[in-house]
């Protein structure tokens, strides 16, 4: 086996500097993404709501009119 390389400090300033750069970035976008997606969850959540009560009532309607006077 060959012994490990030392690396020059500029090279390991240069990755960790980067690594931190990224974090930073990477922690500003998701602190901006945040909100709009749990606004956009609380918007389908609305949605599904609204579909879900339309469909009830629907059933509602259907049972009302298989219950009529055909029968």
């Amino acid at each position: 086996m060959v012994p490990p390389v030392q690396v020059s400090p500029l090279i390991k300033l240069g990755r960790y500097s980067a690594l931190v750069l990224g974090v930073a970035c990477r922690a500003k976008r998701y602190s901006y993404l945040k909100p709009r997606a749990e606004e956009e969850r609380r918007v389908a959540a609305e949605k599904k709501k609204r579909q879900d009560e339309l469909k009830r009532i629907e059933r509602e309607r259907a049972e009302a009119q298989d219950d009529s006077i055909l029968k």
